[in-house]
């Protein structure tokens, strides 16, 4: 539950002043003793907090889940293995796992998509960090269109969709080799463009080393870059700008 929710159920009569002020007490954050989960987030910054799934216990991981759905919050987490998933999954029933982006998500309240974000890959290789993007940036809000397999090396795939491009509020442009589709994306339209590269690529290309570098160094204004493989940064990013776009109408 948010605070606008909670101060909108005392004003009702819905929620009495001792039920408010326990409720209250969680606030900004609640101490699991391995984890503080910042139930606050969203009033500070417009979005909850997300969880890192990688590296976590299976127990602490679903402890945590469970913690922000007893709160009615949706959970968004990334990384997660298919072993954290069928444990969660069997907590709550609700929660949902995609193997290719690895985002676990539970939604008790329907989100309302809005704008619209753009998220291109070079190849299908791609598609998994593409993949954590756009979920990411659906679970916060954004409408997406996916324009997958748009390289460079076939570049009249991607000239076939520059009205696509030039009707989105932001793109996000995810590519490995030598990442280049993001600054010939950045030369075709007048939103922002979110690069990201990934570590798909030959020996030469350093593991997604040789992408960022060629992103960092484009010529084409309007660019931002992520780190490699970091599609939840650019989803997120997207997210706000399309939100920033959508108030300024």
């Amino acid at each position: 539950m948010d605070i606008d929710t909670l101060l909108s159920q005392v004003k009702s009569g819905e929620m009495n002043i001792e039920k408010a002020r326990e409720y209250l007490k969680t606030l900004p954050y609640e101490d699991l003793g391995f984890a503080k989960l910042d139930h606050h987030r969203k009033l500070r910054s417009g979005y909850g907090e997300v969880i890192y799934c990688a590296g976590k216990t299976t127990e602490h991981l679903v402890q945590i889940y469970q913690s922000f759905y007893e709160k009615g919050s949706n959970v968004l987490g990334t990384r997660a293995t298919p072993q954290q998933a069928q444990a969660l999954c069997k907590a709550l029933p609700q929660a949902q796992y995609d193997p290719l982006s690895r985002i676990l998500q539970v939604i008790q309240t329907p989100v309302k998509q809005a704008g619209c974000v753009a998220i291109c890959t070079g190849g299908t290789s791609d598609m998994g960090v593409a993949e954590e993007a756009a979920q990411t940036a659906e679970f916060l809000g954004a409408r997406v269109q996916r324009i997958y397999d748009v390289g460079v090396a076939g570049i009249h795939r991607l000239l076939s969709k520059t009205t696509d491009l030039r009707a989105a509020n932001c793109v996000v442009a995810v590519a490995g080799m030598e990442g280049a589709l993001g600054g010939v994306i950045a030369g075709l339209v007048d939103k922002p463009v979110i690069a990201v590269p990934t570590s798909v690529g030959y020996g030469a290309s350093f593991h997604g080393l040789s992408a960022l570098l060629t992103m960092l160094n484009s010529c084409a204004e309007g660019i931002s870059v992520v780190n490699i493989d970091n599609g939840f940064g650019a989803g997120y990013n997207a997210a706000q700008i399309n939100r920033l776009a959508l108030h300024d109408r």
